[in-house]
């Protein structure tokens, strides 16, 4: 009973601390109150296919009905020029993608590739801190044929140890995705990952349509709870992944699938959630960027 007693404090605390930690970022902050909206829509920049400086990429993304945009670290990118875009168009960065964490995993075997993906986690955080960004999203291992299930467990969990002090010195949370890795199948197990690290710098960064071929998003929802900083979105088709196989079952669009939406957002209202909500699908021009933006609109109850 005392441990389940701590573990509930634990997470309370949590949400307390996430709560203060959004305000730690001017522009983590100031969009939900301005906006008075549950959802802020926003995408990752990779996905804009025109061929426009990154100040009108972002007036594009604005104009569209778009509240922010997620960007790369490490990139070859000019910050300051990022920084110069961002503020001209007054256009918000929630959140940086670790661009590493595939080739360089925290799983690795060869002690020298964990520590060149625990670097590039280190350079996504210090980076989230200059744009503004509240938090970076890694993909926290991958399962091998050489890296057992239980070693990619706990040999991640020490590596990203590493990085809760400096995440925690810029105020930058470090948000894990559910992905295709062959790990953290299970919300429960997901949440105990995240759980065994006792820190409100480490959460998740939910994708719904990742879990959809094995699962149901809102069930995952309500389990992680208020451990959920960050939200991407993609559509899945049961029937096209029976047919086809079950990659195929991404290739729909949003809204077109099987996934209940209403269920979802109902699930996200049951836990509190408010905030951003990330588009990760095929990127292209302005008229797919438009029709996608209202298709969130749509799933999220926006329009």
């Amino acid at each position: 009973m005392t441990k389940l007693l701590e573990r509930r404090d634990f997470l309370k605390a949590g949400v307390v601390t996430a709560t203060t930690l959004a305000g730690s970022s001017a522009w983590a902050i100031q969009r939900p109150e301005e906006k008075k909206r549950r959802f802020l829509k926003t995408l990752k920049f990779g996905m804009v296919e025109e061929d426009l400086s990154i100040a009108d990429k972002f007036r594009l993304l604005k104009d569209l009905g778009y509240d922010g945009v997620e960007m790369d670290s490490p990139t070859d990118l000019d910050l300051n020029e990022v920084l110069r875009a961002r503020d001209a168009v007054d256009f918000p960065i929630p959140s940086l993608i670790d661009s590493v964490h595939w080739r360089k995993t925290l799983s690795d075997p060869d002690p020298k590739v964990r520590e060149e993906g625990l670097e590039g986690l280190c350079t996504a955080l210090r980076d989230a801190k200059t744009l503004g960004a509240s938090s970076v999203l890694l993909v926290p291992a991958v399962v091998k044929e050489d890296v057992p299930y239980d070693v990619a467990y706990y040999r991640s969990q020490a590596e990203i140890r590493r990085a809760i002090p400096l995440a925690e010195e810029l105020g930058v949370r470090i948000a894990l995705e559910n992905v295709w890795n062959q790990f953290l199948y299970s919300p429960l197990e997901m949440a105990r990952y995240i759980d065994e690290f006792e820190s409100p710098w480490v959460g998740a960064h939910f994708d719904i349509g990742n879990v959809v071929n094995f699962g149901w998003p809102e069930h995952w929802i309500r389990v992680l709870g208020p451990r959920i900083f960050k939200l991407d979105i993609k559509e899945y088709s049961r029937e096209k992944r029976d047919k086809e196989g079950p990659f195929a079952g991404f290739r729909v669009k949003l809204g077109d699938g099987s996934i209940n939406w209403p269920s979802v957002v109902d699930a996200l209202e049951q836990i509190g959630y408010e905030g951003w909500v990330s588009a990760e699908v095929d990127g292209g021009d302005r008229t797919w960027l438009e029709e996608l933006s209202q298709r969130m609109d749509r799933v999220l109850g926006l329009a």
